[in-house]
């Protein structure tokens, strides 16, 4: 269909970046589709009215309106009935360039194509002439070929509900005469007649109204003379921040480009950190608790505020920047044992190895000197000699045997059940805490931050003791000859 009765241009200011724009369409739910058809097409009532397009006749809607009510009530539920759906559509600003019936009717009929029901639409333009949009109002029910006429086989009655009851006397009222409100149809008389079939479920959904933004939105693109100016639907609980629109001559024109200008910052910053793999739901969370909830409680206490909104995001783009960049800082390095432990099972090995200086001393230095010089006695006179010699063997043999035994006591008093498992623990230790300082170090050189001390760990003899029990509970059932090498330190 050829639209355009003159050139159509998208006009960008020199030097501005593109704004990625987002389609606008609104449905509202009719309590009084007849009142509402009359205000939006009538000139009357409206100043900025270009075309009024209807896919049938008046009477349709007042017959319409009748049915629903009619259904209303008879279903007996509060409130008040919906007649009928309203879409409010705004177009692109360039559109005025179009011919208002041609486009009204190529809007209205691509509706009536995809859902079949009929409609009534104008198309119009807001005081300030800032907002050129189309109301669409449609019904949610289609028109039978074949009324469905229904005939009383005997007299009806209905109380003041309209609520069908079995007998006259559920009518009558204290003097025998039927209350007022209450009504009767007698036998051969229509009792019931459908023109119209149920109500369309799908129209309730939101499934529908997303539906018809994706689909007004490509329709509207097909006609978007710049590509620059083609629409998006914008995505309600997304990461993202929509933009406004703004028209022609708009008076707060200079505000909402730099409204605009900050909501696109946000956005530059969510595609950022999504590729630099920021969960959506981290971002969601910052957006609903950094704007959405401040925006909120700022609107509470003084109104909207163009200044505030602004600091508002501002304040939550930083937090976003400063995720991402904590997020690309490589993690601190973890210690996997409690150094204060580490630092004892240190100095129990020091102690240790001092107490082996001294074995290694008796046993490859002194022992053997004592062993020669018993050697060096000889002579048939030299038996009292040899036995002094004999006793300073014995007495450095002794000597040595209390000094290994001592080894097992410093492990012992130290908690450890002997010098194996301490070994093993403080070798393990050991491996862990110099893996760990080569790390730190890598870490410091990549973020140049300073150490930071490691956090509380479970200590070597916390887990030896879990680990003990555990194999206690594990070897229970087993017997007690079979021995089974256990690993106590947690790697």
């Amino acid at each position: 269909m050829h639209l355009l009765t003159g050139k159509n241009a998208a006009i960008k200011k020199k030097g501005e970046m593109p704004i990625a724009r987002n389609s606008f369409i609104q449905m509202s739910k009719l309590t009084n589709v007849k009142g509402r058809i009359t205000y939006i097409s009538s000139r009357a009532k409206q100043e900025n009215l270009y075309a009024v397009y209807e896919t049938t006749e008046r009477q349709f809607w007042r017959e319409l309106a009748k049915y629903n009510q009619e259904e209303f009530r008879k279903s007996g539920t509060e409130g008040k009935c919906i007649e009928a759906r309203e879409l409010i559509i705004a177009l692109p600003e360039s559109f005025v360039e179009y011919d208002p019936y041609h486009l009204l009717k190529l809007f209205t009929e691509h509706f009536k194509k995809n859902y079949e029901v009929e409609c009534v639409s104008a198309l119009h333009h807001n005081k300030r002439k800032t907002n050129y949009h189309i109301h669409l109002i449609f019904s949610e029910r289609q028109l039978l070929k074949e009324p469905i006429i229904k005939i009383a086989s005997r007299n009806m009655f209905y109380d003041e509900t309209g609520k069908h009851v079995r007998t006259k006397k559920e009518i009558l009222g204290e003097s025998g005469e039927i209350r007022t409100g209450c009504h009767i149809i007698k036998k051969g008389e229509v009792y019931e007649k459908k023109i119209f079939t149920k109500k369309d479920e799908r129209f309730k959904s939101e499934r529908f109204l997303d539906e018809v933004k994706h689909s007004f939105t490509d329709l509207m693109n097909v006609y978007v003379g710049n590509d620059e100016e083609k629409l998006n639907v914008f995505q309600h609980g997304s990461v993202y921040l929509p933009t406004k629109k703004i028209g022609k001559n708009n008076p707060k024109e200079a505000e909402i480009r730099a409204d605009n200008a900050i909501r696109q910052e946000w956005n530059r910053a969510v595609d950022v950190a999504l590729v630099e793999g920021v969960p959506e739901e981290k971002i969601l969370k910052i957006k609903k608790e950094e704007i959405s909830t401040k925006i909120a409680q700022s609107i509470s206490r003084q109104g909207f505020q163009p200044r505030a909104f602004r600091e508002i995001l501002l304040a939550a783009l930083q937090i976003l920047r400063e995720y991402i960049r904590k997020l690309r800082i490589p993690s601190k390095p973890k210690l996997g044992i409690d150094m204060k432990e580490f630092y004892e099972m240190e100095n129990l090995k020091s102690k240790l190895d001092q107490k082996l200086r001294v074995i290694r001393q008796a046993e490859q230095v002194e022992l053997p000197r004592l062993e020669k010089d018993l050697k060096d006695i000889t002579g048939f006179f030299k038996g009292k000699e040899k036995k002094e010699a004999q006793n300073k063997i014995d007495q450095c043999k002794e000597r040595i045997r209390k000094q290994k035994d001592e080894l097992h006591i410093l492990v012992k008093k130290s908690g450890y059940p002997n010098v194996q498992k301490f070994m093993d623990g403080y070798r393990t230790a050991y491996k862990i805490v110099e893996q760990y300082k080569k790390e730190l170090e890598v870490w410091k050189q990549k973020t140049g931050q300073n150490d930071i001390q490691p956090e509380r760990k479970k200590s070597v003899l916390e887990r030896l003791k879990e680990n003990e029990k555990r194999v206690k509970e594990r070897e229970r059932p087993k017997s007690i000859n079979k021995q089974k090498r256990h690993d106590w330190v947690e790697r």
